[in-house]
């Protein structure tokens, strides 16, 4: 699986992960005391969707364009506002060209108080990430590859935060590698709130992985919650290409799964293709 950010910026995947990547900022933001936000494999932070890359897949029209477009309830409105306006900022009124990666969404929710470690390897997406955040003082894009990072930099000094882990999934081995390289920033951070995505392209793969995941959280001496996540736009065989994708929570906010069971069943119309997407939340086993 080759899941570069550029191909498949907006698409369904992004708009998924970056709700509840709003969503668990926005709690951080409740309290006073300082975060930091580690992102470990950033991308290049903004994407352009009139690029050839983006037209290719042209994910994004069946993604945030739609989502741009849909009508949600009162009380799932408010929920989804605080993404929608980010992206909205980064274009111009009534058009929808640019599409900001995790690192710029992240940085939209940073208080003077907070920092954002954005961890990019591929020189030329590390460049474009620099630029956009060029002169920021609150961000640092850092050239050290992730699987590097994520130990190294738990815990960070605000003792609060978010570790954003994202692979473009090119090694076959990714999953292990993300399986080992959770277990050891676990151990060193075991209060921080981890969010790692991943495609769902083998059953076997996901389970295994969000079974490692919830094992590694419930193990430690203060155990604790584990929240798993799962979309699918159309059935896997139905269409070629990524069509279900999952993300896994490690210490969710207390408020995230109640929000998302707001949010989930009023994605599933906008953003399924051919029909009703669905999505699954459960908390895994070990």
């Amino acid at each position: 699986m080759n899941y570069r950010h550029a191909f498949h910026a907006g698409g369904f995947a992004d708009v998924v992960k970056h709700v509840v990547l709003v969503r668990i900022l926005t709690y951080l933001q409740d309290k006073p005391a300082s975060f930091r936000v580690i992102d470990t494999h950033a991308g290049a932070g903004l994407y352009d969707l009139t690029s050839d890359e983006a037209r290719r897949g042209g994910e994004w029209l069946t993604g945030i364009a739609r989502l741009m477009q849909a009508r949600f309830s009162e009380s799932t409105a408010p929920l989804i506002k605080p993404y929608l306006d980010i992206v909205r900022a980064f274009n111009r009124p009534g058009d929808l060209e640019a599409y900001p990666g995790s690192p710029l969404i992240a940085r939209a929710l940073l208080r003077p108080q907070d920092r954002l470690t954005a961890c990019e390897v591929e020189p030329k997406a590390r460049k474009r990430l620099i630029d956009a955040l060029r002169r920021d003082t609150q961000a640092r894009v850092v050239d050290l590859d992730g699987w590097v990072a994520l130990p190294a930099f738990v815990p960070p000094k605000e003792r609060r935060g978010l570790i954003l882990i994202d692979p473009p999934y090119e090694q076959k081995d990714e999953f292990e590698r993300l399986a080992q390289g959770f277990a050891e920033a676990f151990a060193k951070w075991p209060t921080g709130i981890y969010l790692v995505w991943y495609p769902v392209k083998s059953r076997r793969a996901s389970d295994s992985l969000a079974r490692h995941v919830a094992g590694v959280v419930g193990a430690g001496a203060t155990p604790g919650r584990c929240l798993r996540l799962e979309f699918s736009v159309a059935p896997q065989a139905a269409e070629p290409g990524l069509t279900s994708a999952g993300v896994l929570i490690a210490n969710p906010p207390w408020t995230l799964a109640g929000e998302l069971r707001a949010i989930l069943p009023e994605l599933e119309k906008p953003l399924g293709r051919g029909g009703a997407g669905r999505f699954r939340l459960e908390t895994p086993k070990a």
